[in-house]
């Protein structure tokens, strides 16, 4: 019997189907996670039609995904990469670019960050030997306090890197404002906020470089991997020699002679013709994404509006449901003119009686999961001891964050009957500890 491709895609779709079928949710039985995958037989079918290529870096799923990426961002240019983390290392290390003059970031510049956030927003900064500064956070939104940011802003300061922290877009027009007073670069980390959308534009176009990260966690998930945005050229040249280990040669993988002229080239101190795939701009790394990666994203990116429509519906369920507990916990507010695409739904505990703390045990104790809101004040962690950094305030509002906040999740896996169980769970905490 002859075995085609499509025969076993057909079985891995018929398989998959069987194999993601969700269990029944048992309160107090069922854990429910913050976040996680959802895969079906399409999603399995590409990644297994890429393995069948046997092509193992990045590939025509690559090609297919990069586009799908750009028309839903509405950027010019994304780079597919292998992690949201190497996303933001790129975006850092593009801007110390010899090829952008005088805007070039040089050892002990500084870029302006938030203390209340992820790792790898702020770790890229620090790698490349600048200097961050630390500015705090709006409880309201969760997001940078504007009023803080201008003021952060010294003479050796020359970009900013800010997240829209869990989905909810920071204020765009004030911060790029800012930006554009003081001719710094902007990177927007889009990481938790893919399909976020501010002043009817998406995010990740309003910065000059963007990143997105599609770990499971997130809106969109290839396994790892993550991807570079941007409308200009010349960024996007330097992002993908970074990515390329630092090679000067634009071809994209298994091709040659793509500038005609691959053996004409005289660049640095190397002989005339030296072979332009082996000329090296840029002290770069090898962050590509593999073609089986890329496909899960070509089929995840498909299902991104229903994805997006569902984490909105769960988050508004969550508010509404926990409506009643306004005071003792403070929810956060949309940013003015902006339409989230939220990962998670935070609950700042202004209750010292019942306590962040004593909330975290007893929701785990009931199955529920919870996060803190990723570091609190990174400046708090042993990683951070030490470093070369500025403090442009007290950074009170963080404080708050590592000491009160927590979310819990809206991913679409989460169900009406589990949305109940949590709401109903809350609840029965502060009423047992009024």
């Amino acid at each position: 019997m002859s075995i085609t491709r499509s025969s076993i895609l057909d079985h891995v779709k018929t398989f998959a189907q069987e194999a993601v079928t969700a269990k029944p949710f048992v309160p107090g039985g069922s854990y429910i996670p913050v976040s996680g995958k959802v895969l079906d037989g399409d999603d399995y079918a590409l990644m297994v039609d890429a393995c069948l290529d046997g092509w193992l870096t990045s590939g025509r799923f690559t090609d297919g995904f990069e586009k799908a990426l750009s028309e839903v961002t509405g950027t010019r240019f994304a780079c597919l990469v292998n992690s949201g983390s190497s996303a933001n290392l790129l975006a850092v290390s593009a801007l110390t670019s010899g090829l952008l003059g005088e805007r070039a970031l040089k050892p002990g510049d500084e870029v302006i960050t938030l203390a209340a956030g992820f790792p790898t927003t702020v770790n890229p900064i620090i790698q490349n030997n600048l200097v961050p500064v630390f500015v705090d956070i709006d409880l309201a939104t969760m997001n940078v306090d504007v009023q803080c940011l201008e003021a952060a802003i010294g003479p050796r300061t020359k970009a900013i890197i800010l997240a829209h922290t869990l989905g909810n877009p920071f204020n765009l027009n004030a911060v790029k404002a800012i930006a554009a007073k003081h001719h710094l670069w902007l990177i927007e980390d889009c990481c938790d906020a893919l399909g976020a959308v501010y002043a009817g534009s998406s995010v990740g176009g309003f910065g000059d470089i963007a990143t997105l990260s599609f770990y499971p966690a997130h809106h969109i998930t290839t396994g790892e991997g993550g991807a570079v945005l941007t409308n200009n050229a010349q960024l996007n040249k330097v992002i993908l020699s970074f990515r390329d280990w630092g090679r000067d040669c634009w071809c994209q993988t298994g091709k040659d002679n793509t500038c005609g002229k691959r053996f004409d080239w005289q660049l640095g101190q190397l002989p005339m013709g030296y072979d332009h795939k082996y000329i090296y701009s840029h002290i770069g790394y090898n962050l590509k994404a593999t073609d089986m990666q890329a496909a899960l994203g070509v089929s995840q990116i498909k299902k991104l509006p229903a994805f997006i429509k569902a984490r909105r519906a769960n988050w508004d369920a969550l508010r509404q449901g926990l409506a009643p507990l306004e005071g003792r916990v403070s929810f956060v507010s949309p940013t003015a003119e902006s339409v989230p695409s939220w990962f998670g739904f935070v609950m700042m505990v202004n209750d010292k009686k019942a306590g962040r703390d004593r909330l975290v045990q007893y929701l785990e104790s009931r199955k529920i999961g919870t996060r803190m809101l990723f570091g609190g004040n990174l400046l708090s962690h042993p990683a951070y001891q030490g470093i070369i950094c500025r403090k442009a305030d007290d950074l009170s509002a963080s404080q708050r964050v590592t000491d009160d906040v927590i979310w819990i999740g809206v991913y679409p896996g989460i169900t009406t009957a589990m949305l109940e169980y949590m709401i109903s769970s809350i609840k029965t905490f502060f009423k047992e500890n009024a």
